[in-house]
Parts: structure tokens; sequence; C-alpha cells
């Protein structure tokens, strides 16, 4: 028999690479419509397989194997298995941190000791300063991020409002630690040495995140907080259930120590979930009691399955309340579903063909400029996660930047500017997906309050269009 000539892929146009897009777009506004604040639940995640299911409609008909884009989606889901793990550890962290009271600490000295006129731009600044010193926005919000959204329901301040803020200092310090994986990302891919990236993202951040603490500080003192009377209820009934002592705080200065030093995200997630499990032991014996077995029966249904700590006041209920492992699965779900998605639009071609595209129209500097935030956008979109929407455009725009004479920190900033931080506005990004579960919040309720994500493209394009701070190759001198 003569071996099978392999027939070879057509390319396909734009119009083809974006027919699975109009249509993902055009399910998920019409499944948001119907199911509201609901969508997120199971219904998004169902539409982002017909999407992936009218991707592999266009791959069929341009010749693509089923098995080639399985294989790609295999690829993309193992690329995502660190972040899985990370939401399910996350989760139990959560949940021992509240059995053991740290969180209810938090909330309380947070109560305590934070001035509710001007809560939110301290929200911004505690949680900048915590991302900065771990480099993770991810453990910003798992950690502080929570007890902040707890404090300002307690206070009466609206959640995606909270959320926004938590979100906006986060993402400041993911942009701008050494230690952050983006940032180190985006530098190699664009070519630029990491800490002149750094530098060089300081020229947009930095009036960013003034912005952003302006905008929060009119919010602060135009809304309506709870007043004095109200939060010592609030403490009173937090005493009744919990333990309070400063020492609970051991526990995530420990989990932050080990981020700072380098230590593995899972690592530490594990050891923070461990010690909020002693620390519970130790300091919440009404909430913690009995032989051994019941002991560890407790501590093992809390971290899995989660848990409701009732107090003597309806508003905290909600706030020590923690789904434990099995609430972020909803999470995974998305996050599942969406890698499929981008690893059939990946393995059909459409998303170097979106990419190209965007290329094409980049006739002048600031149109490529332009190209690369919609390039990132585009993928944050399709591809649901936040690194290819760094790699790809890195990879794609190097040399046009090269051939116009600019410096890499050009494209490392602007790849930072509009991949990094908008990752966490779409709801089925695997960020939008994370900081939604993790802090309670659906994205379409922080999504107008998260002012430093949404307002990094555009500053980053208002220093393109006035040719403000960018550097050209001959500037470059090691």
């Amino acid at each position: 028999m003569s071996e099978p000539k392999l027939v070879k892929n057509k390319e396909l146009n734009i119009w083809e690479a974006l027919i699975p897009v109009f249509a993902l777009v055009a399910m998920l506004a019409y499944n948001v419509f119907v199911f509201q604040d609901d969508a997120i639940s199971g219904s998004n995640q169902f539409v982002l397989l017909l999407g992936a299911a009218v991707a592999v409609v266009v791959g069929h008909f341009n010749k693509v194997s089923f098995d080639t884009m399985m294989e790609n989606v295999g690829s993309n889901l193992k690329s995502v298995s660190g972040a899985i793990l990370i939401l399910l550890l996350v989760g139990s962290l959560a949940a021992a941190w509240l059995i053991s009271g740290i969180i209810p600490a938090m909330i309380f000295y947070g109560i305590k000791l934070i001035n509710p006129t001007i809560f939110l731009p301290t929200a911004v600044v505690i949680s900048a300063l915590i991302s900065v010193a771990t480099g993770s926005s991810w453990t910003t919000s798992a950690t502080i991020g929570i007890a902040l959204v707890a404090i300002g329901k307690a206070i009466g301040l609206p959640a995606g409002m909270v959320a926004g803020a938590v979100i906006s200092g986060a993402y400041f310090g993911d942009k701008m630690s050494p230690l952050s994986d983006t940032t180190n990302l985006a530098a190699a891919m664009a070519g630029t040495k990491l800490f002149t990236h750094i530098k060089y993202m300081a020229y947009t951040t930095v009036p960013t995140i003034v912005i952003t603490l302006i905008v929060f500080s009119i919010f602060s003192f135009t809304y309506e907080v709870g007043e004095v009377q109200g939060t010592e209820v609030l403490l009173a009934a937090i005493t009744e259930k919990f333990t309070i002592t400063p020492w609970l705080f051991v526990v995530p200065l420990a989990v932050i120590g080990l981020i700072v030093l380098k230590v593995q995200p899972l690592i530490a997630l594990l050891a923070g979930t461990l010690l909020g499990c002693i620390a519970a032991i130790g300091f919440q014996p009404d909430l913690v009691s009995g032989s051994a077995n019941s002991i560890y029966k407790q501590l093992m249904s809390a971290i899995t399955t989660g848990i409701d700590v009732e107090t003597s006041n309806a508003s905290l209920n909600d706030l020590f309340s923690s789904g434990g492992m099995s609430g972020m699965l909803g999470t995974v779900w998305l996050i599942i579903c969406a890698m499929v998605f981008g690893g059939v639009m990946e393995a059909i071609g459409a998303l170097s063909r979106i990419s190209q595209a965007l290329l094409s129209l980049a006739n002048s500097v600031f149109g490529l400029f332009a190209s690369t935030v919609a390039s990132c956008l585009a993928l944050n979109v399709t591809a649901s996660d936040q690194y290819l929407a760094i790699v790809v455009p890195g990879k794609m725009f190097e040399k046009a930047y090269k051939d116009k004479g600019l410096a890499p920190e050009n494209l490392s900033r602007t790849l930072e500017d509009s991949g990094t931080v908008t990752s966490a506005l779409i709801p089925w990004n695997t960020c939008g997906a994370y900081q939604s579960g993790v802090l309670g919040v659906g994205v379409s309720e922080y999504f107008a309050y998260a002012i430093f994500n949404y307002l990094s493209p555009f500053m980053t394009l208002l220093f393109a269009a006035f040719k403000i701070k960018i550097a050209q190759l001959k500037e470059v001198k090691s």
C-alpha cells in the first residue's frame, strides 16, 4: 500500500478565525442576560464548551484533525494544573484561617484600627504592599484580600467596590515586584533586563495608581459607612465566638515570609493550611474540641467541604462562611472549560491569525502600541490565560519593535499594562475566575471598581500617543 498523502491545513482567514469569538461573546451575553449573577455558577462553563464546539467545526472545515485539537486542549489543561492545585489549596487555607480565628482577627483589628472614612484607599495601599512583598496578586487576594472585603461589608461598603480596591492594589504590586512571575516573563519575552523593565513600567504605573487612589478617596468621602456604635456590636459578636489574639498573625506572616523566600506557592499554601489547623487547636477550643478523632474530623471537614460559623450578629454570618476546597470547584470547572476553548482556538490557528491581523495594522509607532494592547486583550478573552496574553504577543511583536528602532522595554511595559492587569476583568479568564472565586465577588460586581486594571492600557496608549518616555534602541547601553 502506498503511504497516504497528508492534507495540508488551509490557513484561516480573519473572518473564519473570528467566528468562534463572535459566537462565544454572543452566547455569553445572552447567558448573562438570562442568569444574571448566577451565570458563573455553571451555565457560563457550558457556553465556553459550546464556543469550543464552534471552533471545532471551523477547524474541521479547514482540515484540522480532531485529535490535533484534543492534543492541544490536553496541553492547555496541563499548563493550568498548578493553578488548579493552588485554587484548591486556597480554599483549604481560607477555611483553616476561618476556623482558627485568623480571618476573624484580621476583621476585628481591621475594624478597630482602620478609619472607615479612608478605608478604600487604605485597602488599595495595603494590598499593593503585600503584593509587592510577595510578588503575587493571587496570594494577596487569598490572604488580606478576603479580610478586607469582609471588613468593607461590615462597615456597609458594597463588596464589589472593596474587591475593586483590593484587586487594583494587588495588580499594582504584581506588576512592580521583582518576585512576580508575570514581571519576569514580560521582561524575558521582550528581551530586556528585569529592573530596566520595572523602572520603565513605573512611568505609566505610578500615575495610574495615583489616579486610582484619588478615585477611591473620593468614593470614601462620599459614601456613607457604618457608625462606630455599629462596629462595636460587631466586635462583641466576634469575641463571643472566637478567641482573638495578635499571636494569630504569626501564621499569615509565616506564609508571606515563605513566599518572599521564593518557596513554591503550593508549599507555602499547604504550610499555611496546616499552620491554620494547628492554630485552631491551640486558640479556638470552643470550635475545635473533643477526642483526637473528633478534632481531626472537624478540621478535615472544614478545609474540604467548608464551614459556617454562626454568631449573634446576622451580618457576620455571611463573612464567617467558607466553602473550603469544594467551594473552589466552580472556579476550577470554569478554568477547565476556558482552557478547552483556548486550546481548540490555538490548534486551528485562530489565535495566531487574529494576532497577525492586529500586527498588520501597526503602520505607525502608536499603531504598534495599539496593536500590542489589542492583541493582549484579545488573547485574554480567547485564550483565557494571562501568560498566553504575554507570551504570544511578546513573540510576535518583538521584531516589529526592533524594526521601528524601539527599545525592548517599550514592549515589555505594554505587555504588562495590557496583558497582566486586564486578565482579572474577564470572567472566564483564569485570573478573573480566581479573583471572583476567592473574594466571593462576581467579576461583574467589581469590574467598574477595578480602576487600576482597566486604566492601565489607556495610560500606556496615552504615553504612546504623546510620545512620552518612548525609549529608542540607541538609548539602551546595557
